[in-house]
């Protein structure tokens, strides 16, 4: 028997157990990745219904839109941001109308303000979850630095009770 026929029947018919804990590893790796994405797009409102209303917006649409020119350019939250950075990563017509708008016709500011007027009434209820849910966040996260907060409470109504009473008193 040759090298190469023990090779084969060696190596190739019996599977490297690194080599399948490898493969096993990295179809679960893919599937918590596309698990992952599929959450994050939930949260960001990146809906099949988003997408197609985005595929349908061209550049009058944004040209043509009656945006009022105040000085003061908000910035992106950080759930629009996030949103923003999906979307121009999975959509490529939104991607391919901000190259062809920004900077030439457009602030990338404004072509984001337009974009964000546009979708308000399909990406609103996402963004308004996702700021109670960082409210709620912070909330808890006060409550575990400061846990004797009920008890100072209680103390300055007791103080307040005392300086009161001690008031009432007949000279």
């Amino acid at each position: 028997m040759d090298f190469s026929s023990w090779a084969r029947k060696h190596l190739l018919k019996k599977p490297n157990a690194a080599a399948a804990a490898a493969a096993t590893s990295a179809a679960t790796t893919g599937r918590l990745r596309r698990r992952e994405s599929k959450e994050e797009e939930e949260e960001l409102g990146l809906t099949d219904e988003l997408r197609e209303v985005v595929k349908s917006f061209t550049i009058d649409t944004f040209k043509s839109f009656p945006l009022q020119d105040d000085k003061v350019e908000k910035d992106l939250s950080e759930w629009q941001e996030r949103h923003a950075m999906l979307l121009i990563s999975q959509v490529k017509e939104i991607s391919q109308l901000r190259y062809a708008l920004c900077p030439r016709h457009l602030k990338d500011t404004q072509f984001w303000r337009i974009y964000f007027l546009l979708v308000k009434s399909l990406v609103s209820p996402y963004e308004l979850r996702a700021i109670r849910e960082e409210k709620l966040k912070r909330l808890e996260r006060q409550e575990e630095k400061s846990p004797n907060k009920v008890f100072e409470v209680e103390m300055s109504e007791a103080k307040q009770e005392t300086i009161g009473s001690s008031t009432d008193l007949p000279v």
